[in-house]
């Protein structure tokens, strides 16, 4: 009887058999009938599906990880049969033309290694007799087999299959993680039940309205943890805030012979050169197969990788220490590179909820502790850091792409981009809605055709205002007078959220911006906006000047190098700044090149100029312009 009483909440929240629902209700009502169908109380299959995927069902597409649906059913076989090769790109990942370049093999995990969490569906198709390719495609099928998995959870944790209170079921989302070890699947869950807590409430990608109630004072039993046999991570120390799961596994530190090595380079940061950028990069590798590569120790390297799944960290570089990622080494030597799974080269893959949700934690934590400004100059995807010279800009890398979702993304960083000034404030920052904005891309999977419509944080520029327009050019990336095109991977003619420009002129429903020298267009409809206005501080040619050149790296003058050591180029890139137009300043920079070319760290040294520098958002990369050839002019004036 008791068990019968617990059980009427979740059958009076079960839509009625033959009772009208509106279509926009669906998906709720899905929640509800599968917490019945399954004893799972609606509040954790919510919850748990709220981290997963924000309840969206991406129209059936597979996420990073090879997920599908709300419940992030995961059929990574599947997914790797349309696995295209590795990224675009042909960057050498250390940016320092001092060293031969060397780029890592890239290779896909053989189906038959894939770990459990990467086979959640079929084992859901198993559990529930639902079709697999129903799985993927029906989110309300979906959902049941999110509920069945739950329900097998709860009991191999040992936990009351009958119970409909939440705090019964920690062990069960825990273990529904798919984590091997036990401070992840703990934080995990410690994810959830926060989001039960707090509530949630959303139109999804489907247009699907659904809400979850808030529960004060909800305090789940953790104590059947211990049941589950989780592994336990390194002891070793690792940089990461204490609300995530982080474990340590180190990148090696090797000696090949004369004047070889890798994959990372000793230093002692902030003490001899400040940590001023976060690079968020995606791996296009499986979570097993980049931590084969971060340990490989010929090439690449970075400080942190992050798995989809389920949001754990990795970290593998002391921060102290100079990752080999950016390809840019001006950028290397001054930031942090956060690395986010995926295996999937086909852009239009989704991210995770716990994958961000970690990840910005981690940004926060470190841009606390580093004193870095939260925003997009700082906190750089790896298309925004620029070529260090004019050849090497057509093979600079384009991840994480148009499908990241910046805004969300700060936003959980509790820095949302939003309107900050009137319609004089002289700049704009890019803020589109996110589900709504769906620009054209091609080239996904085959060179030309359309990729699914997707939701973006990229808006294209034009040379007029008008929707026929040419695409702007970007000299730089398409030599000899390419023109831009809508390719997932150019990024000639195209503006991320979050990034800031100084306003050129206004139109109608159009925006102009001062972008790579010339005056770009974009449409910012009221209704709509693509755009918010803002105020700042920006750079303009020194009086007198007609233009400037820009450059991809801050390095010294000449004078400034000792004896012994080769001074590096400071070599202009193919743009120019010209007169009468602004550009938006992520601030000074001093003029500084890290000399370490051999594996005894004895002779490795920061060398410092006199000149200084501003960066700029010059284009979709940022840049610099040396401080002597311009001057700082409010935005609005």
């Amino acid at each position: 009887m008791a068990a019968a009483a617990l059980l009427l909440p979740l059958l009076a929240a079960a839509p009625s058999e033959g009772a009208p629902v509106a279509a926009s209700a669906r998906l709720q009502g899905a929640f509800a009938a599968a917490a019945a169908e399954y004893r799972v109380p609606q509040s954790v299959l919510l919850g748990v599906s709220f981290l997963q995927s924000r309840w969206d069902g991406h129209g059936g597409a597979a996420s990073v990880s090879g997920g599908y649906g709300p419940m992030h059913l995961t059929d990574a076989r599947t997914a790797l049969d349309k696995a295209p090769h590795h990224s675009h790109g042909t960057e050498d990942a250390r940016g320092d033309t001092r060293r031969p370049a060397r780029a890592p093999e890239a290779k896909l995990p053989d189906p038959a290694d894939l770990p459990e969490r990467l086979r959640t569906l079929p084992k859901a198709a198993e559990l529930t007799g639902i079709d697999a390719e129903e799985l993927r495609t029906d989110p309300a099928a979906n959902v049941r087999g999110g509920a069945a998995l739950l329900a097998a959870a709860q009991r191999a944790a040992g936990g009351d299959t009958d119970s409909a209170d939440p705090a019964d079921w920690y062990a069960a989302v825990a273990k529904f993680s798919g984590a091997d070890d036990r401070a992840t699947a703990a934080s995990y869950a410690n994810e959830v039940f926060a989001v039960i807590r707090d509530g949630q409430e959303r139109t999804t990608d489907a247009g699907q309205h659904v809400r979850l109630a808030a529960t004060k004072g909800l305090e789940p039993d953790a104590s059947r943890l211990e049941r589950l046999g989780l592994r336990r991570t390194s002891a070793a120390p690792t940089d990461c805030p204490k609300s995530v799961s982080c474990e340590w596994i180190p990148a090696p530190y090797e000696e090949f012979g004369e004047d070889d090595y890798g994959n990372h380079d000793k230093a002692d940061r902030p003490k001899d050169q400040k940590i001023r950028y976060i690079v968020v990069h995606d791996t296009e590798g499986s979570w097993d197969t980049t931590l084969k590569l971060v340990q490989d120790p010929e090439y690449v390297s970075w400080q942190y990788t992050l798995r989809s799944t389920d949001g754990h960290i990795a970290q593998h570089l002391k921060l102290k220490d100079v990752g080999w990622h950016a390809g840019n080494w001006a950028v290397n030597a001054q930031s942090v590179g956060l690395e986010h799974e995926g295996f999937l080269t086909e852009p239009d893959a989704w991210y995770t909820e716990a994958m961000y949700r970690s990840s910005a934690r981690l940004v926060k934590y470190l841009a606390k502790r580093y004193d870095i400004p939260l925003d997009r100059q700082h906190i750089l995807g790896h298309d925004t850091v620029p070529g260090t010279t004019t050849s090497s800009i057509p093979g600079m890398h384009t991840d994480p792409g148009p499908y990241w979702d910046w805004q969300h993304y700060f936003t959980l960083m509790g820095k949302p981009f939003k309107r900050t000034a009137g319609p004089d404030g002289g700049l704009v920052t890019v803020a589109p809605p996110y589900d709504e904005h769906k620009p054209e891309f091609t080239g996904c999977t085959e060179a030309g055709e359309k990729c699914p419509a997707h939701g973006s944080s990229a808006v294209r520029v034009r040379t007029e205002p008008r929707d026929d327009a040419p695409l702007v050019k970007d000299i730089g990336l398409h030599p000899g007078g390419g023109e831009s095109t809508t390719g997932v991977n150019d990024l000639g003619s195209r503006l991320s959220t979050g990034q800031q420009y100084a306003v050129a002129d206004r139109k109608g429903d159009w925006t102009a911006i001062w972008f790579l020298g010339q005056k770009a267009w974009f449409k910012n409809p009221k209704e709509q906006p693509t755009a918010v206005d803002a105020r700042g501080l920006t750079v303009t040619p020194k009086e007198g000047a007609a233009d400037v050149p820009v450059y991809g790296r801050p390095y010294p003058e000449a004078s400034a190098y000792p004896s012994g050591i080769e001074p590096q180029p400071v070599s202009p890139l193919p743009y120019k700044l010209l007169k009468g137009q602004k550009y938006a300043t992520g601030g000074k920079v001093p003029a500084e090149y890290y000399y370490a070319t051999t594996f005894d760290t004895s002779d490795h040294k920061v060398v410092r100029g006199k000149d200084t520098y501003y960066e700029i958002q010059f284009g979709h990369r940022i840049a610099f312009v040396r401080a002597a050839d311009v001057r700082v002019v409010p935005s609005g004036s």
